[in-house]
C-alpha cells in the first residue's frame, strides 16, 4: 500500500510530539480505565477533517490472557472500538455533531488485513465524509501497524440521548 492511499501519510506522525495526550482526550471520551483505546492524538487535520492517533499495547492489555491463550490477537472489535474513539474525539473536540456523546451508529465495509499483538504500536487514521449535525457521522477509518494496513472500513456515529438516558438510570 503506498502512503497516498492512507488517510494520513503515516511519515509525517511524530511519535515525540502527541498533539494531546490521555488527560487531553479524557476531556472529549467518557472512555475509562481498560477501555480506553487510544494513547495520544498525533495528528489533525481540520481541513479534510482528518485525525490520528496511536494505542500502544502492552501484556497487561485486558484481553491478553483470554484472546488467544499462547497468543494475543487484539480483538478486531477493540480495533474498531480505538477507531470509534478517535472519530468521537475529533467530533466531540469540534463539537461537529452538537451532542452530548457520540456513540456506535454502525459499520460498513470492515475488512482486517493482518493481526495487532502485544507490544504493537496501532496507528489509526479516521477521515469524517459526512456530518449531518444532530443525526450522524460517517466516517472513514484505517488502522497500521509497522506502516502496514491492519484493518480498514466506514464507521457510523450518531448522538447519544444523554439526558434520557440519566433520567431512566435514576428511576432505577
Amino acid at each position: 500500500m503506498g502512503t497516498s492511499d492512507f488517510i494520513i501519510d503515516p511519515a509525517i506522525l511524530n511519535f515525540d510530539a502527541p498533539l494531546a495526550g490521555i488527560e487531553e482526550i479524557r476531556k472529549y471520551n467518557p472512555q475509562r480505565h481498560e477501555m480506553e483505546q487510544l494513547s495520544a492524538i498525533l495528528h489533525e487535520a481540520t481541513d479534510i477533517q482528518a485525525c490520528a492517533a496511536y494505542k500502544q499495547l502492552s501484556d497487561e492489555e485486558f484481553w491478553v490472557r483470554g484472546h488467544m491463550p499462547g497468543m494475543p490477537l487484539m480483538p478486531g472489535v477493540m480495533i474498531l472500538e480505538a477507531s470509534a474513539q478517535l472519530a468521537s474525539y475529533f467530533t466531540q473536540k469540534y463539537d461537529l455533531l452538537g451532542a452530548a456523546m457520540v456513540g456506535f451508529g454502525g459499520l460498513d465495509n470492515v475488512r482486517f488485513r493482518g493481526v495487532v499483538t502485544p507490544g504493537d504500536r496501532l496507528v489509526v487514521m479516521v477521515r469524517l465524509d459526512r456530518v449531518r449535525r444532530g443525526r450522524m457521522i460517517v466516517a472513514s477509518f484505517q488502522g497500521v501497524v509497522d506502516g502496514q494496513l491492519v484493518a480498514e472500513g466506514v464507521l457510523r456515529g450518531i448522538p447519544i440521548p444523554v439526558e434520557a438516558i440519566n433520567a431512566q438510570m435514576s428511576k432505577s
